[in-house]
This record gives structure tokens, C-alpha cells and sequence, in this order.
């Protein structure tokens, strides 16, 4: 019985760590985001447009890796609030955005297409209603999700 007791202590410990009860905070988080979310529309923007007009991928290629790279960085202050944001719709649209990227890279005549389809699923995840947008998909009982802006 104790160490079922133990175990489920254990199990709640990281639980709370991987899903806090409040978000965790970081000094000046929003305007880090503000800057990660700025860098990631401008190389996307870069990005796609250079496909659209059929430039060199060793032209695309930095801004590849910064639309990568930020996008990457942003998730992860999303991971460092909590882990919940992976179960909420915004979380969902950014699984959904990467499938599209790697469908990009397997079906390359198609990489115009996917990476408009990311494109637009982006900018109506990130502009729908905060209602909508921090909804949890799954586990909305056991969880919490980040309702903050920005």
C-alpha cells in the first residue's frame, strides 16, 4: 500500500510539473513572444513567397531555418508555461502545420499548397477568439489550460 501511495505521489509530482495548476512566467514573456511571433510571419512570409516565385532553395534556405527556429522557440515558451497547449486548438494547428510541412518536403510539387494550407491555419489560430483558441480538446478534467494573451 505505500508504495502505491509513493508511486502515485511521484506520478503527481511530475503531473504538476508538466501541467501546472498556473502557468509559469518568464521576465518580459510577452515581448519575447511579441519578437519570436515577428521573426516567424516575416520568414514564413519570405519563405513562401520565394516558392511561389520559384527562387533558388539555397536563396529559401536561412529563411527556412528562421520560420523553423522561431516557430520552434515560440512552442517552446508555450512547453515552458505548461504542456497543456499541446491538447488545446492552438496546440492542435501547430501539430496540424507541421504534418503540412513535412507532406511540403515528401510531395515537393505540392509545397506551394501545404505551405499556404500552414499558413492559413496559422493566422486563424492565432486570431480566433481566446475562448476558442485556449480550448482543451482533451483531458479538460485533469488539466488546465494557458489563458493568457500574447
Amino acid at each position: 500500500m505505500n508504495l502505491i501511495f509513493m508511486m502515485d505521489q511521484s506520478r503527481s509530482k511530475y503531473f504538476s510539473c508538466l501541467f501546472p495548476a498556473y502557468p509559469r512566467n518568464f521576465p518580459y514573456r510577452r515581448s519575447v513572444r511579441i519578437l519570436f511571433r515577428t521573426v516567424h510571419i516575416l520568414a514564413a512570409g519570405v519563405l513562401l513567397g520565394g516558392y511561389i516565385f520559384n527562387q533558388p532553395s539555397t536563396m529559401l534556405e536561412p529563411w527556412l531555418w528562421g520560420t523553423v527556429i522561431s516557430g520552434l522557440l515560440m512552442l517552446a515558451t508555450d512547453i515552458h508555461a505548461s504542456l497543456a497547449v499541446i491538447f488545446e486548438v492552438r496546440g492542435m494547428a501547430v501539430i496540424i502545420k507541421t504534418v503540412l510541412l513535412f507532406l511540403a518536403i515528401i510531395f515537393w510539387e505540392k509545397r506551394v499548397l501545404f505551405l499556404m494550407l500552414a499558413l492559413v491555419i496559422g493566422v486563424i489560430s492565432s486570431h480566433m477568439q481566446k475562448r476558442y483558441r485556449h480550448r482543451l480538446l482533451f483531458f479538460q478534467k485533469q488539466i488546465v489550460s494557458d489563458q493568457r494573451s500574447g
